[in-house]
């Protein structure tokens, strides 16, 4: 498989677990030896925001300051200024969907849409809009636990959008969080779903950092495709009728260097023969060299199975209700793992010249039962210089002595002035602070601590100790 952006499904979330979050991300600092130059900053765009049926007419429920519900399934809430200020060059994005009246798996996603500046709303269709995740719902009993899944993907390229002065002074960043759901069947098999049409909870949060050790800059981004539904049997979904494929023409007007494609594919549907549980070859080319094959799939789908608290016919039988003897070994080879995230597919084309350019994708073994089913295809094309920076010094470079200590310890750094010092125990407490090289630890019990140092350049050194 080619590099493909990291997508981890965590059995925590860190909003809930702040204090142990940062103690762990001082030790990831710790051991990777990044200059990171601020702490995290987390924003919270949508807080457990209640969607609804998704073939109904648009609720007239309220819904929270600075947020647009395009429809039941769709909301949207603008970046601002001042947010768009605090991301670094690090990215990662949670989302959470808590059961509601819906317990089926559906799909869902997470987009951005770039909509011209100062507009109080938008219509979606009208936008260039780029799809940053999707996710596929586990069957939940909102009354059983757990009644929620996390999802997290590692979007660093995505913060290169956020920072590009020349992209925001043109449009604004709306971010979407989008879920189509519907409550028909929970209406009859979930106790206190009867009669109502709230399907899911949803919650997007962006955690940000940045490694000072690296510049980014030139961002470049071309959207070519927002959802495609690619089939075989209409000419809306295919270039050839009988055939899943679909070639996408665009032209540069400069030569682009270090060019990266960003795909995100899943099949959906298909009637009974279930064509998201069969695993199709994928070819993908660009000016008609191929560049990547894949197959989807390939994940066990057993560590989803707790997510699922609703029986159905994945991890049970459908006769019996009896769970399916083995399942992480009969599941392993599937692509449709309700309550897992779909990869999103890095796509490394270096140096692209100026002028004409097609990129096409081909599932020539799909299968639509006549009229059923398709595959929602997402790609955009992205670009910008990454330049190790000069003036940053090494972890390395800057010492804590002695190690263990007993009273106190001295920072000693080269030509650097320490501006504060912060000591967070191993379960994420701050226990002490200063704004001096000694580091006075005479009063803490005996352990492992995390010594994190802000420098007078506003770069970060964090530093293990042992209190003896």
């Amino acid at each position: 498989m080619n590099k493909t952006t990291t997508i981890k499904n965590l059995s925590g979330y860190f909003q809930k677990h702040r204090q142990a979050f940062f103690a762990g991300l001082c030790l990831f600092f710790l051991f990777s030896n990044k200059a990171i130059a601020q702490d995290p900053y987390i924003l919270t765009v949508f807080d457990q925001i209640l969607f609804y049926d998704g073939y109904a007419a648009n609720v007239s429920e309220p819904v929270p300051d600075g947020v647009i519900r395009h429809s039941n399934s769709l909301y949207a809430k603008k970046l601002t200024a001042e947010q768009l200020a605090q991301f670094g060059n690090k990215l990662t994005m949670n989302v959470t969907i808590k059961a509601s009246c819906d317990n089926y798996d559906r799909i869902g996603n997470i987009n951005l849409a770039l909509v011209p500046k100062d507009a109080t709303s938008y219509n979606p269709s009208e936008v260039q809009r780029l799809e940053l995740g999707r996710y596929i719902t586990p069957f939940m009993n909102k009354n059983v636990q757990p009644d929620e899944v996390p999802y997290t993907y590692e979007i660093d390229n995505v913060a290169q959008i956020f920072k590009d002065t020349q992209l925001t002074s043109e449009f604004d960043l709306w971010v979407e969080l989008e879920l189509f759901g519907v409550p028909y069947a929970a209406n009859t098999q979930v106790a206190g779903c009867s009669g109502r049409n709230d399907v899911f909870f949803g919650t997007l949060e962006f955690v940000s950092e940045t490694d000072a050790s690296v510049n980014y800059s030139n961002n470049f981004l071309k959207p070519l495709s927002f959802k495609y539904e690619m089939r075989d049997y209409n000419l809306s979904g295919t270039d050839v009728l009988n055939e899943t494929v679909r070639t996408i023409n665009f032209t540069l007007d400069e030569a682009l260097p270090n060019a990266k494609l960003y795909l995100i594919t899943s099949s959906h549907g298909a009637g009974s023969g279930g064509e998201e549980y069969v695993r199709r070859q994928h070819f993908v080319y660009v000016d008609g060299v191929q560049v990547l094959t894949y197959k989807p799939g390939g994940v066990s789908c057993g560590p989803y199975r707790r997510y699922n608290t609703q029986g159905n016919c994945i991890y049970n039988n459908c006769n019996t209700g009896a769970p399916l003897a083995n399942t992480d070994a009969a599941w392993s080879w599937n692509n449709w793992c309700p309550g897992n995230s779909i990869p999103i597919r890095e796509i490394s084309l270096g140096n692209l010249s100026a002028g004409a350019h097609s990129f096409k994708i081909d599932v020539p073994d799909a299968t639509f039962n006549g009229n059923d089913g398709m595959i929602p295809m997402s790609v955009y094309l992205q670009s910008y210089d990454t330049v190790l920076s000069t003036d940053t010094f090494s972890a390395e470079s800057v010492s804590l002595y002695p190690n263990p200590v007993l009273n106190t310890a001295v920072i000693n750094a080269v030509n650097q002035e320490v501006k504060e010092f912060t000591v967070v125990s191993i379960t994420g407490q701050v226990v002490s602070k200063g704004t001096s090289n000694n580091v006075d630890m005479s009063a803490l019990k005996s352990g492992m601590y995390i010594v994190k140092i802000l420098f007078s350049n506003d770069e970060v050194v964090v530093k293990k100790v042992i209190k003896s």
